[in-house]
């Protein structure tokens, strides 16, 4: 899960693992795979950074448990 803010600065928690694509257009958008889209204030980079830490997070907590 990542945090990501909404225009009117609501902040929300989506899953990471659901994210399809995300792209500038040039707000950042972030499409599901369910099919919604989120309009968010982070730049592309900022989303591609928060997945990536959120997978590293969850590799290092699987190794942990194994």
């Amino acid at each position: 899960m990542i945090e990501v803010t909404r225009f009117n600065n609501q902040k929300i928690i989506i899953n990471a693992e659901m994210i399809e694509f995300v792209e500038s257009t040039p707000d950042t958008a972030i499409h599901m795979d369910n099919g919604k889209t989120h309009l968010v204030k982070e730049d592309v980079k900022s989303i591609v950074d928060k997945v990536l830490k959120y997978r590293r997070d969850i590799h290092l907590l699987t190794e942990t448990i194994n």
